[in-house]
């Protein structure tokens, strides 16, 4: 199995040595927890308000380019099960060097994310509460503590732990779906499109990383028990499980009129199950905020302490982060992971950082990911797999420009990548000194 870059002296460990322990429900709630984000609770009131009932058009668009980015991740997984995931398949088409910037920009806008997801959750919390939303930070803390410690005891403790979670928001989700139908109606849907395209196209931006997940669990194929038959398969169930809820929610949300004004988006879906259930609706958002900003956080810290792991083992990142618990856990990547989002919640709470003043780095990082690893499968699929590849390329292309004002980021994230990378090869280079001695040393 080719690796970012292999090294004659360091010889890094293999993925196929760690457990192979996921199965097809454990992938499906993982997959899920990745992809249906704490973002279910405010996006489908923000994105109502920018485009009015035509954001169902918007969610449409991002679900369909769901289907193809996902099916290209879970081909190129399931060719290549390795826990480097797109930094994997970007060294295998364009070179090690593609490979290893590829890494690191998913590892940073993933390490952004452990701030983002658990903030996300603290500030319902702290709002069902009726706490100050100061308290979200240390509400945030417990949740990233909790995902931690699900992740140390290896993926049979937290795949069970992500099973009853992703459970337990679908089925909090299509109850908002289900008791909304009977409020449907015409008029709800005029006008349509308030805002023309231009309001529909801001909805398909925000809506884009809503469904940033794809990518996750192909860093995790290498543990499945079955990658050939199930990493497909958990695929296309997640697809249909992810966009089924999504639009249901949002057409929920129209339905309802739980949109229209900031505050109402941020509680829009608790919104909805307090008036037709007669639940709290800030309780509500605050249960459902909990769920998912947990659920997310323990699927990402998987992914991420294996890309971590991967880019160890190639030299892009410390060796340190190889080392493996007899569990098959990455421990130093999974408390690299925590350490680095603990340090951004501390950073966030000192400068009076919210979760609006961070998130366009990680979606721009996310978006020229994508672009990587669909430009990668169409150089290494082949036939239905290929258009596939090419289409998801296509169509995330449209959204790039989108992201313009972030470009600053990927280009420093490479610069440091690329950096580091020179650096690790002059401190391993050889000395004159050293060439002259002669020695027995074995490799480690």
């Amino acid at each position: 199995m080719a690796r970012l870059e292999r090294s004659d002296e360091t010889p890094p460990p293999s993925s196929d040595a760690r457990p192979h322990r996921i199965g097809l429900g454990q992938a499906v709630a993982l997959y899920v927890g990745a992809v249906l984000g704490a973002g279910v609770l405010v996006l489908p009131g923000q994105a109502a308000s920018m485009a009015g009932p035509a954001s169902l058009l918007a969610w449409l668009f991002v679900g369909g380019l769901g289907v193809p980015l996902a099916m290209t991740f879970a081909a190129l997984g399931t060719r290549y099960p390795d826990a480097g995931g797109i930094a994997t398949f970007a060294a295998r088409a364009f070179g090690p060097a593609a490979g290893g910037v590829a890494g690191w920009f998913y590892y940073v806008a993933v390490a952004l994310g452990h701030i983002i997801v658990p903030l996300t959750g603290g500030y319902y919390i702290a709002t069902a509460l009726r706490l100050d939303q100061q308290f979200a930070f240390i509400a945030a803390g417990v949740i990233l503590a909790l995902a931690t410690a699900a992740n140390l005891g290896g993926l049979r403790l937290s795949g069970r732990l992500q099973l009853g979670l992703a459970a337990g928001v679908g089925l909090l989700l299509l109850a908002a779906t289900l008791t909304s139908l009977p409020e449907v109606q015409t008029t709800d849907f005029h006008p349509f499109a308030p805002a023309g395209l231009t309001g529909i196209g801001h909805a398909a931006v925000a809506l884009f990383f809503a469904f940033a997940g794809w990518e996750a669990v192909t860093h995790l194929a290498g543990e499945f028990r079955d990658v050939r038959r199930d990493l497909s398969r958990a695929t296309l169930l997640t697809v249909g499980i992810v966009v089924t809820l999504y639009l249901g929610v949002a057409l929920s949300v129209i339905a309802t009129g739980a949109y229209g004004d900031p505050r109402l988006d941020r509680i829009a879906v608790g919104q909805v199950l307090g008036t037709n259930l007669g639940f709290s609706a800030t309780a509500t958002a605050g249960v459902l905020a909990t769920v998912i900003s947990l659920g997310t956080t323990n699927a990402f810290m998987a992914a991420i302490s294996r890309l971590g792991y991967a880019l160890a083992r190639d030299q892009w990142l410390p060796r340190p982060m190889t080392k493996l618990s007899t569990r098959g856990v990455p421990t130093v990547g999974v408390w690299t992971v925590a350490g680095l989002g603990a340090a951004g919640l501390i950073a966030s709470y000192l400068n009076d950082w919210g979760t609006e003043d961070i998130v366009g780095v990680p979606a721009s990082l996310v978006l020229i990911t994508y672009l990587i690893g669909t430009a990668a499968g169409a150089r290494l699929l082949t036939g239905h797999k290929r258009a596939l590849a090419v289409t998801a390329f296509l169509l995330t292309a449209v959204v790039a420009p989108f992201a313009a004002a972030y470009i600053t980021a990927p280009v420093i994230v490479a610069i440091i990548a690329l950096a580091y990378r020179h650096r690790r090869k002059i401190s391993r280079r050889p000395t004159t000194t050293e060439h002259l001695q002669p020695t027995n040393r074995t490799r480690p």
